[in-house]
């Protein structure tokens, strides 16, 4: 949950705040009269992963519920936290029948919180990270909940890229290559000492761009902690959140960031450390997530070595950021994921030196 100085009631007290605080309620309440969402006072209080990228927030009125994303606090590393453009993809995506949150409003005017942020419905599910909900004692159970979550990725990679909507997402040029240069820009920016495994991994995927496969949406950060379930049956994915890396590109990105996420039952962890629980009997194994991909979706995918590597080292660079903010103290001492990020972001550049060599 945020602190006090996070969420302040008036302008007058975010004014005398030592630092901006992350919601000024009284500003929030205006800009939900403008749009019609609700009436009196507005609760918040932080939900989600304390050491995440971006910051959600539960918010309440009357009977109604939303969730707030926001940006950290600026400054931010260029193109980078766009909640506008995450927002905005969302809403191009929501015709296409992809499980998305609904999304309520968007505000652009830095008057409000300092930084732009979006509003959407609130889902009652559970999001799966740590420990499985009730609903999934049972392995057959854990088998289809992981059967969906490969399910609700080729959704996603079905969606019509000639869209209108979606084509204003596209660029020129090759994706893979512009996630290379992007990421290794962000590095520069985001490090705290040197790593030379980041270094060397950048440069080797650099070097070896595979042959792309025609574009699809990609989600960009796609792994079970990024989903949200229903809570009546967990077994079946509700939503998918979290959009900012969402674009438009080569849809093995997204299975080398699943697979580098996930660990299998009797498998080796993975570095990153999320969603510990597909550890358990029942979950599918990492060639049983690919075999139901390429048959759902009638892609051959061939080997995903380069874009495990991919996945492995642009986590190295985005949570290295999340260490800084961390060694700032813009995050709370007590946040164990973000100090962990010392030995982890080490390990990940490794492991995907190690991914590379296969």
């Amino acid at each position: 949950m945020a602190t006090g100085a996070d969420i302040v009631a008036t302008t007058a007290e975010a004014t005398d705040a030592g630092r901006q605080p992350l919601l000024v309620l009284d500003r929030l309440e205006a800009f939900l009269d403008r749009h019609g969402l609700g009436e009196g006072p507005v609760r918040a209080e932080r939900i989600g992963d304390g050491g995440g990228s971006n910051f959600s927030f539960l918010l309440e009125r009357g009977d109604e519920r939303y969730v707030l994303r926001r940006p950290p606090r600026p400054p931010l590393p260029p193109s980078a936290h766009d909640m506008v453009r995450e927002a905005r993809l969302q809403l191009a995506l929501a015709p296409h029948g992809i499980r998305l949150p609904r999304i309520l409003a968007v505000c652009e005017d830095e008057d409000v919180l300092g930084v732009p942020f979006y509003l959407m419905g609130f889902l009652d599910g559970h999001i799966v990270t740590t420990a499985l909900p009730r609903g999934l004692e049972a392995p057959e159970a854990r088998r289809h909940l992981g059967e969906e979550l490969v399910d609700a990725l080729v959704e996603i990679h079905s969606a019509d890229v000639g869209d209108p909507a979606l084509a204003a997402f596209a660029r020129s040029g090759s994706y893979l290559e512009r996630q290379v240069r992007r990421f290794s820009q962000l590095w520069e920016i985001n490090a705290t000492r040197e790593i030379p495994a980041v270094v060397e991994v950048g440069h080797r995927l650099a070097a070896e761009l595979p042959a792309p496969l025609p574009d699809t949406v990609v989600h960009g950060d796609y792994r079970l902690g990024n989903l949200m379930v229903e809570r009546e049956r967990p077994d079946r994915v509700q939503a998918v959140l979290d959009w900012e890396m969402g674009a438009i590109g080569d849809p093995r990105a997204d299975l080398g960031y699943l697979l580098a996420t996930y660990t299998e039952p009797g498998g080796e962890r993975s570095p990153l450390g999320v969603s510990p629980v597909t550890a358990l009997e029942g979950f599918p194994t990492k060639a049983a997530l690919v075999e139901r991909y390429a048959e759902r979706s009638g892609r051959d995918v061939g080997p995903l070595g380069w874009f495990e590597a991919l996945a492995l080292w642009k986590a190295s660079v985005f949570c290295e950021a999340i260490y800084g903010r961390f060694r700032r103290g813009e995050l709370g001492a007590e946040d164990a994921r973000a100090a962990g990020f010392e030995q982890a972001v080490p390990l990940m550049a490794e492991t995907a030196a190690e991914r590379l060599r296969i």
